[in-house]
């Protein structure tokens, strides 16, 4: 099983779909990925000889943010939203939904207000004695 930047990539699929096991690589990236290394895109993972493991490495580790790195940027810029309290970051202080979508009927993951069983979740119910 091939590993580049920390992480296992498949070995039974092609190149092109295992690079995007990557955090922060799509598909568009890694066909682009591909065409710098000079790889055929159908290529299966296992079938890649070592020179074309180390240059996909050198490129990717070279040219792109991924991973830890990739979430770490992310992370800092949801700081910045936060501290600055644009409205996007007053939206991601308070869990709600950051780009615009409705609130009043969806959104139940992002609000934490998941419906159990019966009722509408968003009251509790009260304790008889």
């Amino acid at each position: 099983m091939p590993r580049i930047s920390g992480v296992n990539i498949p070995d039974h699929k092609n190149i092109k779909t295992s690079l995007t096991y990557i955090y922060g690589i799509g598909f568009t990236l890694s066909e682009e990925i591909l065409v710098k290394a000079k790889i055929k895109p159908d290529v299966i993972a296992n079938k890649l000889k070592a020179d074309e493991l180390n240059k996909l490495k050198k490129i990717i580790e070279s040219d792109y943010k991924i991973e830890g790195e990739l979430r770490q940027k992310t992370r800092l810029d949801i700081k910045r939203l936060e501290r600055i309290n644009c409205w996007r970051g007053l939206r991601h202080k308070k869990r709600l939904p950051v780009r615009g979508q409705r609130t009043k009927s969806n959104s139940r993951t992002v609000r934490s207000n998941v419906r159990r069983a019966v009722g509408s979740g968003s009251r509790k119910a009260i304790a008889s004695k």
